[in-house]
């Protein structure tokens, strides 16, 4: 046997052993859940199958239209500022200043911290009565706010208009939660990034200092240009993570779960309700499936359009 064949069959006898995980756990699981999405499929009773029922149900559901609008404005908003703020404290922290580890500590401590226990502190410093925030407004002689209890969208608070529905912003209630979901992503981002800017070569920055760039100018022209690779890679991932936002509107809106008015529902939470507190599992599947292709479809787009403008160095 010629040595090429036999070194594949080694590798593929090696990978055997992951690839029947990976099929056993991943793989049918979600070719179950596909079957599901065709089926009236209940806790209990008759399982029938009834086509593109669900589906057809899906694109005339309001209330899943009303999850997917909160998901997109709250995707829309934390995913910028989260890349703008790591990106800065990220340049911050590259710099050769004193006790640069204590600081890379403390912004990455909310990362390695239970979303579930961060969601309850949180959920009291929103408190419009006893909370953190609040007090902190009250005593700069600032108008309180209602935090998690505030319907009306950003805009139409810091206006005092009465805007259209698309003009009007994220309600303040899920603002609040992309608050949240900024300080809690902010560690892992930096890293990401401080791991981007290390890897750039100090002769870069020289030779355009000694061309006479001034500060800004060597950000502008060769540090993000170089620094393009990552940013495309924590642009992509904290997409994908925040079009799959759950346990913050499950532990800190409501009651009910998804208030006020349905301004924080997002699909994940409506795809959990509908599958697991009203036990329409099949209409459930069907979500997911909708769901995921509208995320394969945003992802596909995102890389047709920011790879152009990603600079691999050779």
């Amino acid at each position: 046997m010629p040595n090429e064949r036999r070194e594949i069959i080694y590798g593929l006898l090696f990978l055997l052993p992951a690839l029947v995980i990976l099929f056993i756990f991943k793989v049918l699981p979600i070719l179950f859940a596909f079957n599901i999405s065709f089926h009236e499929w209940g806790i209990a009773g008759d399982k029938g199958f009834v086509g593109l029922q669900n589906y057809k149900f899906l694109l005339r559901d309001r209330y899943f239209w009303q999850a997917l609008w909160n998901t997109v404005l709250y995707t829309i908003f934390s995913v910028p500022l989260s890349i703008v703020l790591a990106l800065f404290i990220a340049y911050l922290l590259n710099q050769n200043i004193k006790g640069v580890g204590l600081f890379r500590t403390v912004f990455f401590l909310p990362v390695i911290t239970s979303l579930v226990a961060v969601s309850v502190v949180w959920k009291w410093l929103y408190n419009p009565q006893r909370g953190l925030f609040n007090a902190i407004l009250a005593f700069l002689k600032l108008p309180t706010l209602k935090w998690l209890e505030e319907p009306r969208g950003i805009f139409e608070l810091l206006t005092g208009k009465d805007l259209p529905y698309l003009l009007e912003g994220p309600s303040l209630a899920l603002f609040s939660l992309v608050i949240l979901s900024v300080w809690k992503s902010l560690g892992y981002n930096i890293v990401i990034f401080i791991a981007g800017l290390k890897n750039i070569s100090e002769t870069y920055y020289e030779a355009a200092r000694i061309d006479g760039a001034n500060r800004w100018q060597i950000i502008k022209h060769v540090m993000l240009p170089l620094l393009s690779p990552t940013t495309f890679y924590v642009f992509i991932m904290t997409t994908i993570s925040s079009f799959q936002v759950f346990a913050p509107v499950w532990m800190m809106t409501g009651p009910p779960t998804g208030g006020p008015l349905g301004t924080t529902s997002v699909v994940v939470y409506y795809l959990y309700r509908k599958g697991y507190e009203e036990y329409q599992v099949g209409y459930g599947s069907a979500i997911a499936f909708v769901f995921f292709v509208i995320i394969l479809l945003i992802t596909l787009f995102q890389r047709k359009v920011s790879e152009k403008r990603v600079y691999y160095e050779v």
